[in-house]
């Protein structure tokens, strides 16, 4: 058996964790402040590991995000997932161009953009683009 692999938190950092782990905006983010909430108890990599049902290799690995980073070391790091086929600030303008000039038919619109910028896509895909072109993106209120 390994050497036990604890964390000593200030009462602050604990603090910010528990408010982390109750009012975190997603279940992963809260998940991560358990496991250091867990592993500050002198709990084992293991057992902290059934409890949020990981691997115990994932809990060591989020307990090295935090004691490098703190608290932002928990947070998802950007650009996970797949990039946009088409992009607000480069592509809007020659979409609108594009539907401008075939209002009515809107594949005839998506093999103009398609030629244009070497990048296929569905007719869903620009329907979408453009449903989300006219939406406001302030929602400040």
């Amino acid at each position: 058996m390994g050497k036990l692999r604890t964390i000593n938190l200030t009462p602050a950092d604990r603090q910010a964790l528990d408010l982390a782990f109750r009012t975190g905006s997603s279940h992963a983010i809260r998940q991560r402040c358990q496991i250091v909430l867990l592993k500050s108890e002198g709990r084992s990599s293991k057992e902290v590991a059934s409890i949020v049902k990981q691997h115990y290799v994932s809990v060591n690995a989020w307990l090295t995000r935090y004691e490098q980073a703190g608290l932002d070391g928990l947070l998802t790091k950007p650009g996970r997932g797949r990039k946009p086929l088409l992009d607000k600030q480069t592509d809007a303008a020659l979409v609108k161009k594009a539907v401008q000039a075939e209002r009515q038919r809107l594949s005839q619109a998506k093999a103009q953009i398609e030629s244009q910028t070497g990048r296929l896509m569905s007719l869903k895909t620009l329907q979408r683009f453009l449903k989300n072109l006219k939406a406001p993106t302030d929602v400040s209120g």
